[in-house]
């Protein structure tokens, strides 16, 4: 019998990125491993994204055009009701896949119990002359029920993911009120029902594009704000995770102009975890003002790479 239905359904959603989509096809078509369709959602592009997209010649790829700009995340939501495999995979239009990179994942699903819902990859993060790999060292617990370290930061990257498509059936898809960090909160649904498994190797090369939705930090700070009021009974059963997003999401909102809230923020963090000596001091620091805030955060951040570079 003729297979009807490709394995992986891969999804890349894209903006007016007719320079750099084409990159990102070419290397999902070079893939060893071959059983899959690719969606590409063009979110209302208003540059040549159709004509560059059209110009490969596989009759694996389907191109949808939203007839408005939704954003990302309604970009992939549009791909996963299209889509007809058993996983799928995603990709951003600004990004490139090593040639293993599927192949190496559906071996990892092929042999795994069926709690596993994601397989997921290391991968390098290019900005300006740094080369970032994340997963980094300092998580704790990169597979298997990682529900606990999820809540103190995001590892899983959406294009080094393949996910089970009953994942999206039973926690649902991406939150599309959230501007940024919809992976981020999609994960934390899935790890509270699905374990995870780790290809701790970089199979994936994602550029950092300095004008992308995830270099606009008042949109970071209403996904915060929102994941927080999703998530809250998750994020107190931990005082140290609470007090961690409180910290991070108070510095924000202070670097960020809601200076008022932000100190408020930074005072919640305290209460939730007081023995955090960092957390105290900026705090305090914060109460002296926003000038002498900014200017000791400057500092902060300042000695602070300057450590992570000598120790590299």
């Amino acid at each position: 019998m003729t297979k009807k239905f490709p394995t992986v359904s891969v999804i890349i959603p894209t903006y007016n990125r007719a320079h750099l989509v084409g990159r990102a096809i070419k290397s999902v078509l070079e893939q060893t491993y071959q059983d899959f369709e690719l969606i590409v959602i063009d979110d209302a592009s208003t540059d040549n994204t159709e004509e560059v997209v059209k110009s490969f010649n596989d009759e694996r790829i389907k191109y949808l055009k939203h007839d408005e700009n939704k954003g990302g995340a309604a970009a992939r939501n549009t791909g996963i009701k299209v889509a007809r495999g058993e996983y799928i995979a995603f990709q951003d239009s600004d990004d490139e896949w090593l040639p293993v990179k599927l192949e190496k994942q559906m071996k990892v699903f092929e042999a795994a119990s069926p709690e596993v819902g994601v397989v997921y990859t290391g991968f390098w993060r290019i900005e300006s002359n740094k080369k970032i790999y994340i997963p980094s060292e300092k998580v704790a617990r990169k597979e298997g029920n990682i529900h606990a370290e999820l809540l103190r930061g995001n590892f899983v990257d959406t294009p080094t993911a393949v996910v089970k498509k009953d994942c999206f059936a039973k926690v649902g898809i991406f939150d599309e009120r959230l501007p940024r960090l919809q992976d981020w909160e999609l994960f934390i649904r899935i790890s509270k029902d699905y374990h995870f498994k780790c290809v701790d190797e970089p199979l994936l090369i994602s550029y950092y594009q300095p004008h992308s939705i995830s270099a606009d930090q008042s949109a970071l700070i209403r996904a915060l704000k929102l994941i927080l009021e999703k998530h809250f009974e998750d994020f107190k059963k931990d005082k140290r995770v609470l007090a961690s997003f409180f910290a991070n999401s108070g510095d924000l909102l202070c670097s960020g102009g809601e200076f008022r809230q932000g100190r408020s923020y930074l005072i919640k963090a305290v209460k939730a975890y007081p023995l955090n000596i960092k957390y105290l001091g900026a705090a305090l620091v914060s109460l002296l003002g926003q000038r002498v805030y900014n200017r000791a955060a400057t500092s902060y951040r300042k000695i602070r790479d300057w450590f992570f570079k000598a120790e590299d």
